[in-house]
């Protein structure tokens, strides 16, 4: 059995991530989604709590035909003990995903075999696009999985975004 390990800050959870998440289930049994800056909220870079993305995940997974467990991980800032600071939040995993350069540098020196997810129409989906149309009241509905939008919806998250996005400088 093959556990994988997928970390992002999934502000919020949309159709790229949904999309690597069904690629990578092709080659691993279970799959740990690790949501990052599990800590941070309430700001224009990080509009949803924890446990929203944990909502939004869980819920865009529901058809998706691997185990999955959603982790949330908040930051330490101390990037030589990260990787054991993972570790020691999640179940344990095989191979880690990542296209992020400083995370498969970790991984690697820690001793994790890391592979690159694929990524999907970086240009669109992408989170900071995403939450500049939410604040702009511009057409993103399209490019999270329905059951996102469900949660965001009730959150009240455009809202939310809007208002920290009026004080807030990132």
């Amino acid at each position: 059995m093959t556990r994988g390990f997928y970390i992002g800050r999934f502000q919020p959870y949309h159709e790229g991530h949904h999309r690597v998440v069904e690629a990578i289930s092709d080659e691993v049994d279970e799959l740990v989604v690790g949501v990052g800056s599990g800590d941070k909220s309430h700001s224009t870079r990080n509009p949803f709590t924890a446990g929203e993305r944990v909502m939004m995940i869980t819920k865009a997974l529901v058809d998706v035909d691997v185990v999955t467990y959603v982790v949330p991980i908040e930051d330490i800032n101390r990037n030589a003990v990260w990787v054991s600071h993972v570790q020691s939040m999640t179940p344990k995993f095989d191979v880690a995903y990542s296209n992020n350069p400083l995370v498969i540098r970790l991984f690697g020196e820690a001793g994790v075999d890391v592979r690159q997810s694929p990524m999907f129409e970086r240009d669109v989906l992408e989170g900071t696009e995403i939450r500049n149309r939410m604040i702009h009241d511009e057409d993103w509905r399209e490019l999270v999985p329905d059951p996102v939008a469900g949660v965001i919806d009730e959150i009240d998250g455009i809202e939310r975004i809007r208002q920290v996005s009026d004080t807030d400088a990132g």
